[in-house]
């Protein structure tokens, strides 16, 4: 069996592991990491939860540990992230694999203040961990430079292309200097991101891990056939009963989010919430409150939650079904973590039978079900409206000419058809 006392790592970077009691790489670990070692470009497909972040973490460490000097606003590795719990956690790895080696980490994301960024990074750092519209804005402000990059790497490539950031990753691209290592990091590969992939790196080594749009093997799935109305009960029979456990739950959208958790409360059921309108400082404590226990319900979008890195997530409930299937991949990719096992539970109203069709035909499997699945019913025809009486037809009038005014409707009496007053002409001017 291999270790990392196998793949070549500098012993300031194993004793660190080894504090951490990490002794066996993950697969994508145990192949990514020569491979980067000896300078190549590398296209790793990974699902989310197999160790991918320190499969490029420790080559660059180990690629770094020279420590020589970096110029000022600028950085010798570039991690692009797609959210800011992402840039987050990668740069604490960043800090935990490296800390015997002296290097300098920071992040820039938005969300937070500009000028303490400003400041990190004024002196030069050798990791920057950031997301893309943040570090354009670095960039453009001159207050970041990137002509020493040596390593660039796209991390959840895959989901860079669902966010709509491509053209900023293209436009990043345009700063660093051609002679570079760069690794691509994703859990699916759509046809985009395989031609971002040919724009950007030399001749790459790929290195896959599971087929593309697999599941993990030891999340036990399953689907819950009931109606739209009765989710909330039935999330919280659940949550009361067999996912006692910390549980991740994802809605679809923001305040969905919220309501749920407003919901859970009422029910005596504590929760979090975690989306894009939360500050960071929102955010971060309900990650932490989470992570640490105090509140084992955390009500997720998909946007958000593809930054939660946290051990022992027992199960992941999808109170709504994602509308696009990939996204299911990444949702149960949250429990069953460096194999551990665990649960994911989907609720499937009949609006979104389409929805569980998409899914099953991506991950290639008939998920488990529960319950009758109802058909959708076509709303019940309107009535026709009663048509009015006609009215006669009226003359034809004949086209007004210019400077004309349109006759008032009068009476039979002359008398204003509308007021019942007298009918006297319009002062108004033509």
């Amino acid at each position: 069996m291999t270790t990392f006392n196998d793949l070549g790592l500098a012993a300031p970077i194993l004793r660190a592991l080894a504090e951490e009691g990490y002794q066996t790489p993950t697969p994508i670990q145990a192949r990514a990491i020569p491979t980067l070692l000896d300078g190549r470009d590398l296209i790793g497909i990974a699902q989310t939860g197999t160790g991918k972040t320190a499969a490029f973490a420790l080559p660059i460490l180990n690629r770094l540990r020279d420590r020589r000097p970096t110029p000022k606003r600028a950085c010798r590795a570039l991690i692009l992230s797609p959210t800011r719990e992402l840039a987050s956690q990668i740069a604490e790895s960043f800090r935990t694999y490296g800390r015997h080696l002296g290097l300098r980490v920071a992040t820039v994301f938005g969300g937070v203040g500009h000028q303490p960024q400003v400041a990190a990074l004024a002196r030069g750092v050798d990791i920057l961990v950031a997301t893309p519209g943040r570090l354009l804005d670095h960039l453009r402000g001159r207050t970041a430079f990137l002509d020493a990059v040596e390593v660039f790497v796209l991390d959840e490539a895959d989901q860079m292309l669902d966010m709509g950031f491509i053209q900023p990753i293209r436009r990043i691209v345009s700063y660093l200097p051609a002679e570079r290592q760069t690794l691509l990091f994703s859990a699916t590969m759509p046809q985009a991101i395989a031609r971002l992939a040919d724009h950007l790196l030399k001749d790459p080594v790929r290195v896959s891990v599971a087929p593309v749009a697999t599941t993990v093997e030891t999340v036990e799935q399953r689907v819950i056939h009931v109606a739209q109305g009765d989710k909330r009960m039935l999330l919280a029979k659940l949550l009361r009963g067999e996912a006692e456990g910390r549980t991740l739950v994802f809605v679809r959208t923001k305040h969905g989010a919220d309501r749920v958790v407003r919901q859970l409360e009422a029910d005596g059921i504590a929760a979090s919430a975690i989306h894009g309108n939360r500050s960071q400082g929102q955010r971060e404590a309900a990650l932490r409150q989470f992570r640490d226990g105090r509140v084992p319900v955390l009500v997720a979008t998909d946007i958000a939650a593809r930054g939660i890195d946290v051990d022992g997530v027992t199960h992941v409930i999808n109170m709504d079904l994602p509308n696009v299937p990939e996204q299911y991949v990444h949702r149960i990719g949250r429990t069953a973590r460096a194999g551990a096992a665990g649960v994911a539970i989907s609720f499937c109203s009949a609006e979104e039978r389409p929805n569980l069709r998409d899914i099953e035909r991506l991950i290639r499997r008939a998920l488990p079900a529960e319950g009758e699945p109802s058909r959708a019913t076509a709303p019940a025809a309107s009535p026709k409206p009663q048509r009015a009486p006609q009215r006669p037809a009226k003359a034809q009038s004949r086209p007004r000419g210019r400077g004309e005014r349109r006759a008032e409707p009068t009476r039979g009496d002359g008398r204003h058809a509308l007021s019942g007053m007298p009918f006297m002409a319009s002062s108004r001017r033509a």
